[in-house]
């Protein structure tokens, strides 16, 4: 459940409320709500290959707009899928966490496919709109460097991200509501002029556009324009709640479909100026609204590129907890709770939209490169959201229904897109395909990994331990010791972890702690609990957290030893007699055991495949003592065996002994 915290009072955002609405506005609907910047643009491009009356052809496209609005997105989206949350959260990776349960092994690739074609369109979006925005400039001067100014404001959103957006969030819900009433107003201005622009409520015009224009597939690839901020729609569920979502949206699709309306009739009078390189949407303004709907038009810019990036920062966290992506230094600099900063994919993200706005130098040409992705998101998300209905008990024959419907249409999207894959397209599929590639090896990587490395009892060692304890033959290593385990069953431990206690360089303390993180499905799960295995020497600590919780696991382990030292578990002082006396607190080290190698022989050529993969993708990742909060000031870094399976069945002979005495 997302809070905004303010002056110490908490706003609960996902009871419906005009704040809840206010922030609904500013967070979820920015890329959906720009879209008005290039979608008629697109359509009249497409244009030029139809045979139809051009009267004919846009009062057509607008109906596929607003059925596409209507099917796509509110009953989709709005409707169905805001009810399939995972504790208040959205998303591809939300919605596969409710389905993994299900015995169908093979939905994780689906949900590796459509979060990485997410990513891949995050890229393209903060580009695209930005660039759609400031080439309104070229009205007033044609000369305008678009690309060196596109490039300055995302570095500008890329940089502010680290310092949080509490500050400049308040202010996203007003200028999106400018935003908004502004498409409605000038749209409804050229309504007035041509009524019969009204007809296209008729879904009759959008199936004869359809069936009768040869272009049609080109045409409904630019009509999905439209809804590709759905899916972000979905993903920004626990910022704000389904019902101010819900609500916000009857305001925003009335808008949005004004404005196109209006975009529409002013083309049937003006339709030539657009091949002169006028668009549309700037195109019905008049010219004394131009530059402040440029300026307009920017913010809205940088606030759906705003929307884009956290979304993906919380897609990132989600995959960190479902083992879709590794563990990455996670920051938490807003007042919003749970809004996060991961520094990796901010940079990373950067550059990628540099990349992209260097290459295609035009909005227009953008758009081929825009769609692709988000369509293979959509059908993997239809795919997930059937099981998840399945899994809900809902009525079979609405089940087939919503199917049929989705999926034909869905595909039939993505092939209208997927003909645009070498004018640009192909650009967001290698990105996506090298996230899901990274984020397959990395799953299988785990698990073979996982396969290879032992468990042990603990209990079988616990008399060991408690004899090393006594053992004043062994250097004391230090008072408090720490592992940072993954072993999912409470009562084992990693072989590695003995290994490193009793064979490697045996270590005496006075108390030996294992840490392991419990990932919850509560996205702000905040606990812990504690085994005492052996009393007064070994202790089992499980930090249970939520993926919206950041992973400071030094800062938590001190609060435990407090609490352990307040109820008189421990010591609270220093076992060296002279530390003692002057009250210094024990001693804390922690072991982090990197184990990463395995014999070649003893895997399969697909197997070697992935772990190199896995390998490659581990140094995008942070360290494990920086993903896990740990400071490095008190962190040992060791090496140890992952497996002592023997590689060969027979057992080398001896030839010949030789013993020489001098």
């Amino acid at each position: 459940m997302a809070e905004v915290t303010e002056g110490g009072h908490h706003i609960d955002l996902k009871k419906l409320s005009f704040v809840g609405v206010l922030v609904s506005l500013g967070i979820v609907f920015g890329d959906i709500g720009t879209s008005p910047l290039y979608v008629m643009k697109a359509i009249v491009n497409a244009s030029k290959d139809s045979t139809m009356p051009f009267d004919t052809y846009i009062e057509g496209a607008i109906s596929c707009i607003i059925w596409t609005l209507t099917l796509q997105t509110t009953v989709k989206y709005v409707i169905i899928a805001l009810k399939a949350d995972n504790k208040g959260e959205g998303g591809i990776l939300a919605l596969y966490s409710l389905v993994k349960k299900l015995k169908k092994k093979w939905l994780y690739v689906v949900a590796i496919i459509g979060a990485s074609t997410l990513v891949a369109d995050s890229v393209i979006t903060p580009s695209l709109t930005v660039m759609s925005a400031i080439e309104g400039l070229k009205i007033y001067n044609p000369e305008t460097p678009v690309v060196m100014i596109t490039i300055f404001i995302l570095f500008i959103v890329f940089v502010v991200q680290q310092f949080g957006t509490a500050s400049i969030g308040k202010f996203f819900g007003p200028i999106m509501v400018t935003w908004f009433l502004a498409l409605g107003i000038f749209g409804s201005v050229h309504i007035v002029e041509h009524f019969e622009i009204l007809k296209a409520f008729n879904p009759m015009y959008a199936y004869n556009l359809i069936t009768h224009s040869p272009s049609a597939i080109v045409i409904m690839g630019a009509v999905f324009l439209c809804t590709t901020g759905a899916e972000a729609l979905y993903s920004d569920l626990g910022h704000c709640g389904a019902k101010n979502i819900r609500v916000s949206w009857i305001f925003v699709k009335l808008m949005l479909i004004l404005n196109y309306l209006g975009q529409g009739a002013w083309l049937l009078t003006n339709y030539k100026q657009v091949f002169t390189g006028v668009n549309p949407f700037f195109g019905i303004m008049p010219e004394w609204a131009v530059l402040p709907g440029v300026i307009l038009a920017t913010l809205a810019a940088i606030i759906a590129s705003q929307a884009v990036i956290t979304g993906s920062f919380t897609m990132f966290s989600e995959a960190m907890s479902i083992s879709f992506w590794p563990n990455q230094h996670i920051e938490y600099p807003s007042g919003i709770k749970g809004q996060m900063y991961i520094p990796r994919i901010n940079w990373g993200l950067m550059a990628l939209c540099f990349g992209v706005v260097i290459f295609f130098k035009e909005s227009g040409k953008m758009e081929a490169a825009y769609g692709l992705t988000i369509t293979i998101t959509m059908l993997m998300t239809t795919i997930l959201l059937i099981y998840w209905l399945s899994r809900s008990r809902v009525n079979r024959i609405f089940i087939i229904g919503f199917a049929l419907i989705y999926i034909f249409l869905e595909s039939g999207f993505f092939y209208a897109n997927v003909i645009k894959f070498m004018d640009g397209g192909w650009l967001t599929m290698v990105l996506g395909g090298f996230i899901a590639v990274c984020m397959y090896a990395w799953y299988n990587g785990r698990l073979l990994k996982s396969n290879f490395t032992s468990y042990v009892r603990i209990d079988k060692y616990v008399n060991i331990i408690k004899d090393m304890k006594l053992d004043e033959t062994i250097p004391k290593y230090c008072t408090n010791l720490a592992y940072l385990s993954r072993a999912k069953r409470n009562d084992e431990i990693e072989s590695k972890i003995i290994y490193s206690i009793i064979k490697k360089q045996p270590k005496r303390a006075d108390h030996y702690f294992i840490l392991s993180i419990v990932n919850q499905e509560d996205p702000y799960t905040f606990k812990y609990s504690v085994d005492e295995i052996l009393p007064g020497t070994i202790y089992k600590i499980n930090f249970l957290l939520g993926f919206k919780v950041d992973r400071r696991i030094n800062d938590y382990f001190n609060m435990v030893l407090k609490d352990l030292m307040a109820e008189g578990t421990i010591p609270a002082r220093s076992s060296h007699p002279s530390l003692r006396a002057h009250n210094v607190p024990p001693d804390l080290k922690y072991v982090i055991i990197d184990n990463t190698y395995i014999n070649d022989i003893l895997l399969t050529v697909k197997q070697k495949i992935t772990l190199n993969i896995y390998n490659f993708v581990k140094y995008i990742g942070s360290d494990d003592f920086k993903s896990w909060g740990v400071t490095s000031h008190n962190v040992v870094v060791e090496s140890a065996p992952l497996t002592e399976e023997t590689i060969s069945s027979s057992k080398i002979q001896q030839a010949e002994f030789r013993r020489h005495n001098f």
